[in-house]
C-alpha cells in the first residue's frame, strides 16, 4: 500500500524534530565522554534500530541511548534513555504516552542499578493529562508546542498546518514543497524550532546535565546476619519480635543491603547475597582514570 502524504508529510515533521534535537544530544555527548547510540549502522549491534532488552527478554525500540564506556564495537552502561515523538491532534497523544512508558520503563527497571536519566521530546499537540502523566513517572519533558512547529516551517515557506479534514492533495502539495528545498533550507526548519523553543531546549538539556553529571553524596552498607523467619499471622509475627533475644548475635550472614544517594535527589538500592555481587554493583561508580 502507497504510504499517504499525510503521512509521509508527519515523518518529515518527525525527522526535523530529531534534526532539531539530535545536535545538543551529539555535543552534550561530547563534553561528558559518553557514547550517544541513534539509529543507523553500529557493529556493535545487528540492524539500523537501536533496541535494547528488559529483564524479561522483551526487546524496545528507542531513538538515543547515552552509555558510559559505550564505542561503535562495544555497548556501554545506559545512563539515559529519550525518546521522540510528533502527534497533530489530541486524541493520539495519550495512547503514545502509554506507548513511551511501555517502551522506557521496562528498561528503568532493568537497568535500575545505574539510575539512568528518562527522557521525551515531543512536538505538536500533546495534552496537559499526556504531559502529567509522563512527568508523574519520573520523565523529563522537552515539548515544542504545535504553533512553534508551524512558525519554524513558515520561516522556510512551508504553509506545516493541518486539520482532521485537510484533504490529501494539499498534504501532496506540503511533501512537494518539502521535496523542492535545498539541504540548508530544509536544516533552518530544525534550527529556527530550537530557537523558537530555546527556553524549553536549555531547560531539559539542564535536567540531562544533572542527571549525568551528579555527585555521589553517600554510601550506606549495612551486613545483615541471622536467619529470616516465616510466620503465618501478623499476630504471630508480633509475638516473635516481643519475645526475640536481641543479645543473642548470629555469624550467619543474611544478606548486605547497599543504598547510593546523590546530590540530585536519585537513590539506588541494591540486595545482595555475598560480597562479590555487593561489590559488582559499587564498582561501575568508581570514578573513571
Amino acid at each position: 500500500m502507497a504510504e499517504s502524504p499525510a503521512h509521509k508529510f508527519g515523518q518529515i515533521i518527525g525527522n526535523v524534530l530529531e534534526d532539531a534535537i539530535e545536535p545538543r544530544l551529539r555535543q552534550f555527548a561530547e563534553q561528558h565522554n559518553l557514547y550517544l547510540d541513534r539509529k543507523g549502522y553500529r557493529p556493535a549491534r545487528e540492524g539500523t534500530k537501536v533496541t535494547w532488552e528488559d529483564k524479561f527478554g522483551n526487546r524496545h525500540d528507542l531513538d538515543y541511548v547515552f552509555e558510559r564506556g559505550g564505542t561503535p564495537e562495544r555497548i556501554g552502561t545506559p545512563v539515559a534513555f529519550i525518546e521522540s515523538a510528533w502527534r497533530r491532534y489530541t486524541k493520539h497523544s495519550r495512547n503514545k504516552a502509554q506507548e513511551i512508558q511501555g517502551a522506557i520503563l521496562p528498561l528503568l527497571d532493568t537497568y535500575r542499578n545505574a539510575a539512568p536519566f528518562i527522557g521525551v521530546v515531543l512536538a505538536g499537540v500533546f495534552t496537559e493529562g499526556a504531559l502529567n502523566q509522563l512527568q508523574s513517572r519520573g520523565f523529563s519533558i522537552l515539548y515544542f508546542p504545535y504553533e512553534t512547529v508551524v512558525k519554524a516551517f513558515q520561516k522556510i515557506g512551508i504553509d506545516a498546518s493541518s486539520e482532521e479534514e485537510t484533504p490529501e492533495s494539499e498534504f501532496e502539495e506540503k511533501v512537494r514543497a518539502w521535496e523542492g528545498l535545498r539541504d540548508n533550507q530544509c536544516s533552518q526548519a530544525a534550527r529556527w524550532l530550537v530557537r523558537l523553543n530555546s527556553k524549553e531546549v536549555n531547560k531539559f538539556m539542564q535536567s540531562l546535565e544533572r542527571a549525568i553529571t551528579r555527585k555521589i553524596e553517600l554510601i550506606r552498607v549495612l551486613p545483615l546476619y541471622g536467619t529470616s523467619i516465616e510466620l503465618n499471622s501478623v499476630q504471630e509475627a508480633i509475638t516473635f519480635i516481643e519475645n526475640h533475644d536481641e543479645n543473642r548475635g548470629s555469624n550467619t550472614l543474611a544478606r548486605y543491603e547497599v543504598e547510593i544517594r546523590f546530590n540530585n535527589g536519585d537513590h539506588i538500592r541494591g540486595y545482595f547475597a555475598d560480597k562479590r555481587n555487593a561489590t559488582d554493583f559499587l564498582r561501575p561508580f568508581l570514578p573513571s582514570e
